[in-house]
């Protein structure tokens, strides 16, 4: 059973998880950090002196001065306040892991593109070793070059 294990913690996807997720916890932090120290001051201070980190509803009734009072007083609220801050700071990483994966993408398109090459006859994209053309079965010239 040790040996099992010992051979699915080598696999190489594991590894490769598990360095993605302490990468990703780490750019969670920074964005966070962004968010709620560079990005948000000036939301708020456009919409008259706001701190978002900071909004809440109170619940109990008793109108405590600040989150911070509420909290320390264990009243319950409801922070919504926190939930744009973290719903901005999701837009953000969803943004950045969309540009990767786009860009990872348009990487392996070219690279199989470069594997390719067109039938002189009928222009059908064909692998580059192909002897025979599989779209009009003419026999491609030794010569024929990926296009």
């Amino acid at each position: 059973m040790l040996k099992e294990f010992k051979d699915f913690i080598a696999r190489g996807n594991v590894i490769d998880l598990a360095v993605a997720v302490i990468i990703g916890a780490a750019f969670g932090r920074i964005v966070t950090s962004l968010v709620e120290g560079i990005i948000m001051p000036p939301i708020g201070l456009i919409l008259g002196g706001v701190d978002f980190s900071s909004l809440f509803i109170d619940l109990s009734g008793q109108h405590p001065v600040s989150l911070a009072d509420a909290q320390l007083k264990g009243l319950p609220v409801i922070t919504y306040g926190a939930l744009i801050n973290d719903l901005i700071t999701f837009v953000i990483v969803a943004f950045v892991v969309f540009l990767i994966v786009k860009a990872v993408n348009r990487n392996k398109k070219a690279e199989a593109e470069a594997l390719k090459k067109n039938c002189p006859y009928c222009l059908s994209s064909l692998p580059i070793e192909a002897t025979r053309c599989s779209g009009c079965t003419s026999e491609l010239p030794a010569t024929a070059a990926a296009v």
